[in-house]
């Protein structure tokens, strides 16, 4: 069946009596979900690259695939998280499938480490490192002879982020391509295959971008034979271009590295003392590397400019030893020759971190248990644009967080569109009638000594008026704790408090859910991908509006640069930065038409500053309060 130019078409489709309705329980027909369709439609039928904001409620997943299928186009649907990747294959996919009544083949691809690896498992299990979790490698083991998939979530048996995974998995770095000897069986491999021929595959950003760059050793593309390609989840894409076209090196690949050596070196039946004495000098320049960084915080930031340069070259001059010392074995083993081109690549990327480019950052992450050195190219438009221009397939971006007011400028410079059609469709929920946003009167300056002590004082005085549950989201860590502490010192009366960090993100929303008067303390990962429906969440509190930090040195470099430009940092990427933030922060608020909720934003720029209009503009039409008694008293009338 095609896709005709008659908008009846779409509206039979999306009818309260139509193939949708049929497979969805409770289906409504929503105007914006029509609007979107027609949208794609168009876009595929003319080839143009089309920009859709979608507020909460329109169903925007059905609004992209259902014109695609009917119109007969293979399609790529990118999404930014694995669980929207998850829901979109297991949920939303088999429930158009069915509506569109049609024969439809569907794939999803995840990246290579979520692909159990049949020779590095093997290499595992004659691994003599005291380290190995036994009894979670026989259960990895046995299940490996039954899987048809290799996908590592098949196995719940063990932990998601259980250390023996990264034994038995590949990456970019150590997988050996077509010269592994298990390369015929390759689960990687075989869901590529099945990728390619799909109607419909599901990936990540990832992914796409890897898919774009290059063809991963031999494993082929999807991109070419792609009629429309779908990015979902689309507000997440430029900083991860940002982060996958620029380079990277981690503590966490130098274990890997001298684990390796050591494994492959067993397996090869090789005197291992001279190589034990150089992947022993290795770790001790990581570890020296690590000891020079600042301790503390969660999360620390630091030009690269500023640390230790010693250390840095400490670390590549023994990386480059332990090459000289692989060389003697050169072509015993695919795996020793894999370990010397990795360290190889470890040394080169160090001396890239150290040279200078006005068009990219280097900085240095320091962890509790290592580093994470990264460098960055500061604007990627002109590669997204290269990429999306020579592709001979219809974008589609959307998100419910795109546009600045109704201006969707910001983003289309970020990924390199030039004047694509663009749509904005408003929340089908009803924020007039069972939403309010506080905005309270007399607070200080965020800046301001105190400042968060405050915002717990109103948050502890909003909650003894609400029935149900509440998120306290944080633009900054140290918040947070402040936060923690106060509460911790003086708990809530029958209130269960969960704080970020304490637990897995998914066990304290699960938690949270089952409680019912929960208490949740969050920062940035809360503010986005969090989907909490009735009255469990009844209120969502925002400290400050989320200006990025301004220790960030991938910022500040981004700032200069538009100075040296001409440009205004402020007004061309900090405020539209900050505008979708919190239209994602505001966006855990209602994700259901029957929800009802308070929204609080404590932050007094937001009418003591001219910019202040332009947040409570792009946000959805709520009515706006000043008075804590009327804010109050709504919190008290909000259901359980």
């Amino acid at each position: 069946m095609s896709l005709t130019n008659d908008l009846t078409v779409a509206q039979t489709w999306f009818a309260h009596d139509g193939p949708l309705a049929r497979q969805v329980e409770r289906y409504e027909p929503r105007p914006g979900q029509i609007q979107m369709a027609q949208a794609v439609r168009d876009a595929m039928r003319d080839g143009e690259h089309l920009v859709v904001e979608a507020g909460t409620g329109t169903g925007k997943t059905f609004a992209y695939l259902l014109p695609a299928l009917m119109a007969g186009r293979r399609v790529v649907v990118s999404t930014g998280t694995r669980n929207l990747q998850d829901q979109l294959f297991h949920r939303d996919l088999p429930t158009v499938t069915q509506a569109f009544g049609q024969p439809v083949s569907v794939a999803l691809l995840k990246g290579r480490s979520n692909y159990v690896c049949l020779y590095r498992l093997e290499q595992a299990g004659v691994q003599s490192d005291g380290k190995l979790n036994r009894a979670q490698l026989g259960k990895i083991m046995s299940w490996s002879r039954s899987t048809q998939t290799g996908d590592t979530a098949e196995l719940t048996d063990v932990a998601e982020g259980a250390p023996i995974w990264s034994w038995v998995t590949s990456t970019a770095d150590n997988c050996l391509g077509q010269e592994c000897p298990a390369f015929g069986e390759c689960h990687v491999m075989n869901a590529r295959r099945v990728a390619q021929a799909a109607d419909v595959v599901v990936v990540n950003h990832h992914l796409l971008l890897a898919d774009i760059r290059l063809k991963e050793d031999g494993f082929g593309e999807l991109l070419p034979g792609a009629d429309v390609v779908v990015l979902d989840e689309a507000h997440q894409f430029p900083e991860t271009a940002a982060q996958f076209f620029g380079s990277r090196f981690s503590s966490r690949q130098v274990s890997g590295i001298t684990r390796d050596v050591a494994s492959e070196s067993f397996a090869a039946g090789i005197e291992r003392s001279g190589l034990e004495a150089q992947t022993l000098t290795v770790n001790r320049a990581a570890a020296r590397l690590r000891s020079s960084l600042p301790h503390s915080g969660r999360r620390n930031l630091t030009a690269v400019g500023t640390v230790t340069l010693d250390a840095i070259a400490d670390l590549n001059s023994a990386l480059l030893g332990l090459v000289d010392a692989l060389e003697t074995y050169d072509g015993v083993s695919s795996g020793l020759d894999s370990c010397r081109r990795r360290a190889s690549d470890g040394a080169r990327t160090l001396e890239h971190m150290l040279t200078t480019d006005d068009n990219a950052v280097a900085w240095i992450e320091a962890t509790h248990a290592g580093f994470h050195l990264q460098r960055s190219p500061l604007d990627v438009s002109e590669q997204l644009a290269q990429v999306i221009n020579t592709q001979k397939a219809a974008w589609i971006f959307t998100s419910a967080t795109l546009a600045v007011g109704d201006n969707f400028n910001h983003f289309a410079r970020r990924v390199g569109l030039d004047e694509p059609e663009v749509l904005k469709i408003d929340s089908e929920f009803d924020y007039r009638n069972h939403a309010m946003l506080y905005v309270p009167m007399n607070m200080p300056e965020p800046a301001e000594d105190g400042y968060t002590e405050r915002v717990v004082s109103l948050s502890i005085e909003l909650l003894s008026a609400l029935k149900g549950g509440a998120f306290l989201l944080f633009t900054s860590y140290r918040a947070l704790n402040i936060a923690k502490a106060i509460l911790t010192r003086e708990p809530l009366p029958n209130r269960s408090l969960l704080v970020q960090g304490e637990q897995p993100r998914d066990e304290l929303l699960r938690r949270f859910r089952e409680d019912g008067r929960g208490v949740l303390l969050g920062t940035s990962s809360f503010w986005e991908g969090v989907d909490v429906r009735g009255g469990a969440l009844g209120m969502v509190i925002i400290d400050k509006l989320p200006f990025a930090s301004p220790g960030d040195p991938l910022l500040q470099a981004r700032l200069d640069a538009m100075r040296k430009q001409g440009g205004n940092p402020f007004m061309d990427y900090q405020l539209p930065t900050a505008v979708l933030a919190l239209k994602q922060g505001v966006g855990r608020l209602i994700r259901d038409e029957s929800d009802k909720g308070l929204c609080v934003i404590c932050d007094p720029r937001l009418f003591a500053k001219p910019y202040g209009r332009l947040f409570l503009n792009s946000l959805p039409p709520m009515p706006v309060e000043r008075e804590l008694p009327v804010a109050r008293r709504f919190a008290r009338s909000l259901p359980a």
